[in-house]
This record gives structure tokens, sequence and C-alpha cells, in this order.
């Protein structure tokens, strides 16, 4: 059954119940710096908090090449706990401050050979579960996730007992009209699926290696002429 969500208003802690991997972004957004941040912090009602460590940089990804886009900058396995869900449950991260820019979200888990704590999520392990593009009417391109304080996604109900990771991304394309424009706000969350089924996920694919800087979902002039159409990055969503 779902979860309620949590809020955490602080930079410097997240729940204890879980390992979050998150990055505090700033644009400037104005001549007189007013800045946007947003990260993806509290999930599930997680109450108890933590300090963390887990960023080097204020900044967001932009190079898909680097192992930063797998969980974030300077990302740190913490032997945190993990946060037990059902399948077919919904799982919230908050977003203090909102989403403050056009993208698309994109969710994937990746599920670890035994403990999920410590682990390193490389290779072809991760499937996506789910997606929120653009939509179009009347020659506008609108955003479904930006203004967003709340992100959900359900934990898909065949996957089989065990740790996951689960990662949430939201890709800011007000700036992807050039090579290395795209802005990645990733965050990762340990996991404990509990109930399921026996189904197999995919396509799997690493990170990094499933995006490249030229995929049209990632390099794209979203002002002029406004596209008409657009497909998030990365493999279809599996629908189990």
């Amino acid at each position: 059954m779902p979860l309620p969500e949590a809020l955490s208003p602080h930079f410097t802690a997240l729940p204890r119940s879980m390992k979050l991997f998150s990055a505090l972004v700033c644009v400037v957004l104005t001549a007189q710096q007013v800045f946007a941040h947003y990260r993806f912090l509290g999930i599930n009602g997680s109450g108890d908090y933590q300090q963390y460590d887990n960023y080097y940089s204020n900044g967001p990804v932009t190079n898909v090449a680097s192992s930063d886009i797998a969980c974030n900058l300077g990302a740190i396995a913490r032997t945190t706990g993990t946060l037990t869900v059902a399948a077919g449950s919904t799982a919230t991260f908050n977003v203090p401050n909102g989403i403050s820019h056009p993208g698309p979200l994109l969710w994937y888990m990746a599920k670890a050979p035994g403990s999920v704590n410590g682990w390193n999520p490389s290779g072809n392990v991760w499937f996506k579960i789910a997606q929120t593009g653009a939509t179009f009417s009347g020659g506008t391109m609108s955003w479904p996730s930006s203004g967003l304080s709340t992100v959900s996604v359900r934990i898909p109900s065949s996957i089989s007992a065990g740790e996951y990771l689960l990662r949430v991304e939201h890709i800011a394309v007000h700036s992807a009209g050039s090579s290395g424009g795209a802005q990645f706000y990733i965050s990762c969350a340990q996991l404990k699926v509990t109930g399921g089924g026996s189904a197999s996920p995919g396509p799997l694919v690493a990170f990094p290696g499933a995006y490249k800087a030229t995929d049209p979902g990632i390099l794209i002039n979203i002002y002029y002429p406004v596209p008409t159409s657009y497909t998030p990055p990365g493999p279809s969503v599996w629908s189990g």
C-alpha cells in the first residue's frame, strides 16, 4: 500500500531509513542573481534525518559520459538503512522548492545482487519504470513535471523481491540547444521490495552508457521552432 510522503527542507539532512544521493543546483534566473534550487529529498514519510556529504559541487550533472550520471555528483555509497516498500506501492520524493525548469521526469530501478548497501550499480543493471515527457496543444509545448513539489512513481508489481536502487531524474532542457546544455538532476534511494513476482525487467542499460549527448531528447531547442514531438532519452519503459 502507498506510504505517506515526507518533507525535508534542510540542505544537510536525509532520511535515516534510506540512502539518497542528491545535488543542489544553482541556476541564475535574473540579472538580480535570483537562484532556482531543486533537489529530490525525503521519501515516503521517513522522519529521521542524518548528515550527508554525497556531492562535491552545487551544479547539475551535464556530462552523460561521467560516472556522476548514475546517482549524481560524487555520489557516495553509504552504509545506511534501506527503506522497505511493497511491490505495487508508490514511492514519493519531495522537491522542496519545486521543479523550476522545463524537461522530462524519468524513473529507473536497478536490482542489487545481494545487499544494496555499498553496491556500485555498474554495467547493464538499470531498467526504466516510468517517464513523463512533454505535451503539445495549439502550437505550444508544455511539461507536466514543471512546478511539482512532490514526484511519485509506482513500484512495478511483478518485479521480484529484493534490494534495489530507485533512481529519479529530471532533465532540464531550457539550455539544451547546444551540446552539454541539458542539466540532469538525479537522486537514488535504497529500497527493499517485498512481495512481487518473478518477472525479468528490461531492457537493461548502464549509467553511463544509456545516453548520448546528441540524443534528440537531450540535444533540443525547445523555443524556436517549437517542437511538435518529444521522446525522452534512454530505453523504453518496462511495463511490469
